[in-house]
């Protein structure tokens, strides 16, 4: 009797494995979510990520919280916000000190064994005496810029005695590119062919910009190459059942009309998740999700509590039902990048809204969009008055304050339907949705906001030395100290 008593009480009081799951995020960079082959994109080559797709979930509805690289990850690394993020709602910019990140939460509350390999683009005011990670390499080497050189070596060299939170960041698919002159045909196959690419209805179909788009999808290839060297040294390993992965990307394609977009070329992401032992059946998701839910997903998925700082919702219940909805609304918004902008949307299922507090600026892109051949091609259009509405809309000045589109029949957001009478009753729930989330989480419209650093026309330097950042968003209202994540 004693001996059976202590048998179940041993098996009560015992870790339960499945409790601490190892945790890998793949993270693009500049990558639009149909711009995966498991998203119908017959153009894209990426048979890693349709496999973990297929033998996992694959997210329809899932957005970001910024179109922008470095206030997108630190957006998901905490779980928050943009603007409840401190001076990290705006590009290169830092984290305030005191918020936790998801390293962080599961080093000190799992002993996890933490590592960042590739790009990392995330920083505090002032960084603490121990690092978020317990380990962080760059992952770039000779024939190998892409950001993703160390992932396999950090996977086969981790302690075995502890779950694992790897943060695999490529620079794929950022430019310039360099995967054209690092190429490996052994192993990344043919590059791309640029007859092959789609050219979406915003961009001139020309012998450039298909180049150009052929460059881009060489890069999106080579990051699901690694992502298929980690996949097989976790399945060698015999940890890859529990390990959940997330694949996803920081911000929409580096084209025009994509990144820093609040469309869905900018802000939507693909996200795949893969979990054999917490996912019990693959499927497709058409719930709407924000990447702010990552985090408090993988901390719940670790048995761990999550503190108020972080603002999402956990993600588990669709784990278990593809059709569980956990939110209404999902919210971003779009601060300085490069140019001076505010701006802030609600998504909902069928709905996307968007107000614009700086209307009278066009809505190019980042500098680095502006130089490159697809977009000299949209200018070359525009002065040549050949452009159609679609490609015009890049340079479109003063833009309206105020658009609706309706995403299921219009999928590209060509159509604003803002002001017409038979949306009206959308357009005003909308607008006070978005109104009430702004007031509930901080958010402001900086008296002396950050200006342009680049010219609008030729993407050219023309401030130096920082004398064009302002006031962040929500830093006059101590949006970094407000927890609260508004309507969901």
């Amino acid at each position: 009797m004693i001996l059976r008593y202590f048998a179940i009480a041993a098996l009560l009081l015992a870790p339960n494995l499945n409790a601490s799951p190892n945790v890998v995020f793949f993270i693009a960079d500049d990558v639009s979510w149909n711009d995966f082959g498991c998203y119908g994109n017959e153009g894209a080559r990426t048979p890693n990520i349709d496999g973990l797709a297929e033998n996992g979930m694959r997210f329809t509805n899932a957005y970001l919280t910024a179109s922008s690289c470095s206030p997108s990850r630190a957006s998901i690394v905490t779980g928050r916000y943009p603007h409840n993020n401190g001076k990290a709602a705006e590009l290169h910019l830092p984290i305030s000190d005191h918020l936790p990140w998801l390293s962080e939460v599961l080093r000190e509350g799992g002993d996890y064994y933490t590592a960042l390999s590739g790009k990392y683009h995330m920083k505090r005011v002032n960084p603490r005496d121990t690092p978020p990670f317990d380990h962080v390499d760059g992952g770039r080497v000779e024939g190998n810029r892409g950001g993703h050189a160390n992932w396999v070596s950090v996977t086969r060299n981790r302690p075995k005695d502890r779950p694992f939170f790897f943060w695999f960041a490529a620079s794929d698919a950022h430019r310039g590119w360099d995967a054209d002159a690092d190429w490996r045909p052994d192993e990344y196959g043919p590059k791309i062919d640029p007859r092959v690419v789609t050219v979406p209805p915003f961009l001139v179909d020309s012998p450039q910009t298909r180049s150009d788009l052929a460059s881009y999808y060489n890069e999106v290839t080579r990051f699901d190459h690694f992502i298929g060297k980690v996949v097989d040294e976790l399945d060698d390993q015999g940890v890859l059942e529990d390990t959940l992965i997330f694949v996803l990307a920081d911000n929409g394609r580096p084209f025009p009309r994509a990144k820093t977009r609040l469309h869905d070329s900018g802000m939507k992401t693909a996200l795949v998740a893969h979990w054999p032992n917490g996912i019990k059946s693959p499927a497709v998701s058409d719930s709407l999700v924000s990447v702010i839910d990552l985090a408090p997903t993988v901390i719940r998925a670790a048995g761990l509590k999550v503190e108020p700082t972080f603002q999402g919702v956990d993600l588990g219940p669709i784990f278990s039902n593809s059709d569980k909805d956990v939110r209404r609304y999902a919210f971003s918004e779009h601060n300085w990048h490069d140019f001076e902008a505010l701006a802030r949307s609600v998504r909902t299922q069928t709905h996307l809204y968007i107000f614009n507090d700086r209307p009278a600026f066009a809505w190019e892109g980042p500098a680095d969009s502006v130089r490159s051949p697809s977009h000299k091609d949209l200018v070359a259009g525009r002065d040549a008055r050949s452009l159609t509405a679609a490609q015009a809309e890049v340079f479109q000045a003063p833009r309206p304050e105020v658009e609706l589109y309706d995403i299921a029949n219009d999928p590209h957001q060509l159509y604003n339907l803002a002001g017409r009478e038979e949306v009206s009753l959308v357009e005003r729930k909308l607008a006070r949705v978005l109104g009430q989330w702004r007031r509930a989480t901080g958010d402001s419209v900086p008296d002396k906001i950050s200006v342009d650093e680049f010219s609008r026309e030729t993407g050219t330097r023309v401030v130096e030395n920082g004398a064009f950042r302002g006031e962040t968003p929500g830093e006059s209202k101590g949006a970094d100290r407000i927890n609260r994540s508004g309507p969901r």
